[in-house]
């Protein structure tokens, strides 16, 4: 069956003419999922025979909220939303003063593996449709009685493997008669799938791309990272590099400091002989602390070290906000507790 959620307007065109129904009535049930209806029920305007018919052949993809974890420190909202088959992911809300900003999930699971990443130690099981990663704003907008101003593509599973349906989700999200959220404010993280990145910056897009390379060497890259095996920083440099020279906008690194791994002074000069002079800025980001690994985060000395070691090549670095650090906001987290029972 085909996510209603997931077509635009000449797409449900195509549908309603293939059941020989007037074309406007396209028009109308567009509108209607744009609203966020659940149910075809809900479509009220719409002949009873006609949405019997569509439930024929579509569903609509739905985010219901299985749980949801609010901090007490800073109010920011993770939830474990669940879908029409049952699979779950993770999106977290978190308010700023110039807006509120959602980070949703792509892929039920990740195949990317990255040791310090909860996510990637629970395998992958299947992407997620455009449909399924807007029904995660509709669901949260409508919980928070909020309006979400900006997204990130950087919760559950990697963006850049489920391109398809990513990119259509770009054109749907952003789309006048959607929910009208500019790609200005979309940011789209890759852990360095680099055939993608080419595809990404022939489209010249207007979103942000952040790309998750967390260490300066292929050795070190490698160890924590199995994509580096396929694409090594070499490869993955040209990219952005061809990237940057094609969209004109600025990427950002993000950089996971890992206590004793990659923190060193020697690590930073490494990066800052890497990407001087790029379009770039640096995200460094405390690991979080993973069952099952022993990475720990860098202390504050080292941080400031390694953000000073950048700045003398004209690197600008900041270091990420924590929050929702009382609420598993580390992705995976929350669904890795679900599924074993826990609270």
């Amino acid at each position: 069956m085909t996510d209603l959620k997931s077509m635009n307007l000449q797409e449900i065109e195509e549908l309603i003419s293939s059941l020989n129904c007037p074309k406007f009535r396209a028009k109308q049930i567009f509108q209607w999922i744009n609203k966020g209806v659940t149910s075809f029920d809900e479509m009220k305007n719409v002949p009873k025979d006609l949405r019997e018919k569509l439930s024929e052949y579509c569903y609509i993809s739905v985010a219901y909220i299985e749980k949801k974890q609010i901090s007490r420190y800073d109010g920011t909202v993770k939830y474990l939303f669940k879908f029409n088959d049952e699979q779950c992911v993770e999106s977290v809300v978190m308010s700023y003063h110039h807006g509120h900003t959602i980070c949703i999930s792509t892929q039920v699971g990740c195949k990317m593996g990255c040791k310090f990443c909860a996510t990637g130690k629970q395998g992958f099981t299947r992407n997620l449709t455009a449909g399924e990663m807007i029904a995660q704003i509709e669901s949260a907008q409508k919980d928070l009685n909020i309006r979400i101003s900006n997204i990130v593509l950087m919760g559950m599973g990697e963006p850049l493997d489920n391109y398809d349906n990513v990119m259509k989700f770009l054109d749907l999200v952003s789309s006048d008669d959607g929910l009208n959220i500019g790609k200005r404010h979309i940011t789209l993280s890759t852990c360095g799938i680099v055939p993608r990145i080419y595809d990404l910056a022939d489209r010249k897009l207007q979103i942000t791309l952040s790309v998750s390379l967390h260490a300066p060497t292929d050795k070190m890259r490698s160890a924590t990272m199995p994509i580096n095996d396929a694409y090594n920083i070499d490869e993955l440099m040209k990219a952005i590099k061809y990237y940057i020279d094609k969209t004109n906008r600025r990427v950002s690194f993000e950089y996971a400091m890992i206590d004793g791994v990659n923190d060193s002074d020697e690590a930073a000069n490494i990066l800052g002989n890497l990407i001087k002079g790029m379009l770039c800025h640096v995200n460094l980001i405390p690991v979080n602390d993973v069952t099952g690994n022993d990475y720990r985060k860098s202390n504050k000395e080292r941080l400031i070290s390694f953000t000073n070691v950048l700045a003398k090549y004209g690197i600008t670095a900041t270091v990420r906000r924590t929050l929702g650090s009382d609420i598993d906001a580390s992705c995976g987290q929350l669904k890795g507790k679900h599924k074993k029972g826990g609270k």
